[in-house]
């Protein structure tokens, strides 16, 4: 076997007996030594077919080390070619298809319409819902696993062209076709848009992305002919929507910068439908990316961009929201009177929304005390894996007062409460605690499709591993494993 291009194992080596019992228990300090012994590889080949370094390897072997992330568990399955049956997985890729195809070489990003450079115009948003939704709507398998390889953009890249959403809306070329959609073709639209917006918050994933990228050209097909001035606002308006729901569904099946993409058409739909509160929420939603990606100062600029626009406009729900994605910046970047001092603002916003008399836009009605609360606690837990003793506690109340309130409407994010209550209860030493919220964060998992509830419960994961002798952790960690490689 190859390390550099990875072939099957020696004949017969999965065939031994204590090299299944390593496999089916995850011993990979057992798994390295009989494959180096019987299979003929060094510490170096192994290290390299499994991208590991050969330090790490050696410490595996002598047991300085155990092998805790599932992600890791997968490189060493792909890399040393063990069929996934053998490790508790999934069937692995290459199994079906060859190496050939499979090669990291042969994986380049799919390029898709870039929306940088475009002027700030109605016209324009039009033009690249049309060109992101033909594209999508005709991807075959192999172009989605291209894209899937596309990296969110950040920095300068992404942040300086957005300087344009401050502008007023530049005058477009007018069409000559004149279209015949009415008021109650529009509300047919909005309703809809509204009704995939709820979906998406409740079960996550991308099951109905292309339906939705149907319903977006189909609005894009309207904005091509000439409305009237209300309606052809309300068209951009409902185009923002739905480009926004494209957004989260393209990120919850782990197609990064497609999700950018769509945020930056639902940004510029929204700046065409004069909708400048609805593109403080978007603007939101690419701060939570930047988040997630480990960009906190990126999310930071971004949120600043969101507050500075909507300033006079956004309502206490908007403006609260706004603070709870500044202050998870701030404690991404450590700066913990920061994150206590736009958590005060985010609870003082949010207290205000009885006395305002307009009603809130029908996007933002998820935000409440209950995902205030559990987006403090995950914040919190965050910081409480540094420092255990001061923060987990405090973290393990915030989620418990958010999966008290949390609605059946909110699927998604009652699963990622219950993943971060049970590492809360690993991080203060309570098994028990913590193996029967892993059965419940199993449970709300499988209710989804998002790819953000697993790589979440791929966190938990390592927290199991430890305390492999206790057959309740065990037992729970063979379940995190089963749906993970479901």
């Amino acid at each position: 076997m190859d390390a550099i291009t990875p072939g099957l194992p020696e004949a017969g080596l999965l065939e031994r007996e204590d090299v299944r019992r390593a496999l089916s228990e995850h011993d990979f300090a057992a798994v390295f030594s009989l494959f180096k012994k019987y299979g003929g590889l060094s510490q170096n080949r192994i290290a390299s077919a499994c991208r590991l370094t050969p330090g790490k390897v050696s410490a595996v072997i002598s047991g300085r080390q155990q092998v805790t992330s599932f992600e890791v568990v997968c490189r060493i399955a792909d890399g040393l070619r063990i069929p996934g049956r053998l490790l508790g997985l999934a069937p692995r890729p290459w199994e079906s298809r060859s190496v050939q195809e499979q090669a990291p070489t042969q994986i380049t990003m799919e390029q898709g319409p870039e929306a940088d450079g475009i002027p700030w115009r109605g016209d324009a948003a039009v033009d690249l819902a049309v060109d992101l939704t033909r594209s999508d709507l005709v991807m075959d398998r192999r172009a989605a696993t291209r894209a899937l390889a596309g990296a969110a953009i950040t920095g300068a890249a992404l942040l300086d062209p957005l300087e344009g959403w401050l502008q007023p809306v530049a005058d477009g070329a007018r069409s000559r076709r004149r279209g015949r959609i009415g008021i109650r073709e529009i509300e047919e639209l909005e309703s809809t848009a509204r009704a995939f917006r709820a979906w998406d918050h409740r079960y996550g994933g991308g099951l109905r992305r292309k339906a939705v990228l149907g319903q977006l050209s189909e609005v894009a097909a309207c904005l091509e002919e000439h409305q009237a001035p209300r309606v052809e606002q309300r068209l951009y308006q409902v185009m923002a929507q739905l480009a926004g729901t494209a957004a989260t569904m393209a990120w919850d099946t782990g197609l990064q910068r497609r999700a950018q993409d769509y945020y930056l058409l639902a940004l510029r739909a929204s700046h065409a439908g004069g909708d400048m509160v609805f593109g403080a929420n978007v603007l939101a939603g690419m701060a939570r990316q930047m988040l997630c990606r480990d960009q906190p100062h990126d999310a930071l600029e971004l949120v600043r961009l969101a507050q500075n626009g909507a300033r006079h406009v956004a309502g206490p729900k908007v403006r609260a929201m706004l603070h709870t994605r500044e202050a998870w910046a701030y404690a991404a970047m450590g700066r913990i009177a920061a994150f206590q001092r736009a958590t005060a603002q985010a609870a003082e916003a949010l207290h205000d929304v009885e006395d305002e008399d307009e009603e809130d836009p029908y996007w933002i009605g998820y935000f409440d005390d209950a995902e205030l609360a559990g987006t403090t606690g995950g914040r919190l837990l965050e910081l409480a894996r540094r420092e255990p003793k001061r923060c987990a506690e405090t973290a393990a109340h915030e989620i418990r007062q958010a999966l008290s309130r949390r609605g059946p409407e909110a699927g998604r994010s009652h699963a990622l409460d219950r993943i971060g209550l049970a590492q809360c209860h690993f991080l203060l030493g309570d098994l028990t605690g913590a193996v029967a919220e892993t059965h419940l964060a199993v449970d709300a998992a499988r209710a989804t499709r998002s790819s953000r509830v697993r790589a979440q419960l791929r966190e938990l994961y390592p927290y199991t591993v430890g305390n492999g002798a206790a057959r309740p952790v065990r037992e729970a960690r063979d379940r995190i494993r089963d749906l993970l490689s479901a």
